[in-house]
């Protein structure tokens, strides 16, 4: 059974991070049962485990939804993550920004305009995604590993050729 924002003690302004396999999704908390959210236009509602229609997005709407709509069938929790790096704004600011946002279209992007980016930049007025950094720092390391890997075959294949020739 999913948490509630009882079990996970959400106040207003704390951002709540949904976990959705690979990528999750980013919210910030208003109070009662809602939260402000950046949902990309291709999605059309249902899990957010069918993500992937977000990264062929351009485009997003800023919405105020329940958080059961939002969160669906998947594990959440409150994630200010970078609370220990940045001042967070007063929580009514936070709220009172958010929810100026609502109904405006944003431009979308997985690695420079995520859900993540949007509610870090409410909070501490600087949009940042941990999530994009770590998949680039993976990406990196797998990157080099691929370059390594095929830099070794080459080597391999020289070396083979000239014991050949010998």
């Amino acid at each position: 059974m999913a948490p509630t924002l009882f079990d996970i003690d959400a106040k207003p302004g704390d951002l709540i991070e949904i976990l959705g396999g690979v990528y999750h999704h980013w919210a910030v908390f208003i109070g009662g049962d809602e939260v402000v959210h950046l949902i990309p236009s291709t999605h059309r509602g249902g899990d957010l485990l069918e993500v992937l229609a977000f990264l062929d997005s351009s485009d997003a709407t800023v919405r105020r939804q329940r958080i059961w709509e939002v969160v669906g069938s998947n594990r959440f929790r409150v994630n200010n993550l970078l609370d220990d790096e940045y001042q967070p704004l007063d929580p009514s600011t936070i709220v009172g920004n958010a929810v100026k946002t609502v109904g405006q279209e944003r431009p979308y992007n997985v690695a420079t305009h995520n859900s993540e980016h949007f509610v870090t930049e409410l909070r501490y007025g600087k949009p940042e995604s941990r999530q994009v950094q770590t998949a680039a720092v993976i990406g990196g390391v797998a990157a080099a590993g691929v370059a390594v890997a095929v830099m070794g075959a080459a080597l391999f294949s020289a070396f083979r050729k000239n014991k050949d020739k010998e």
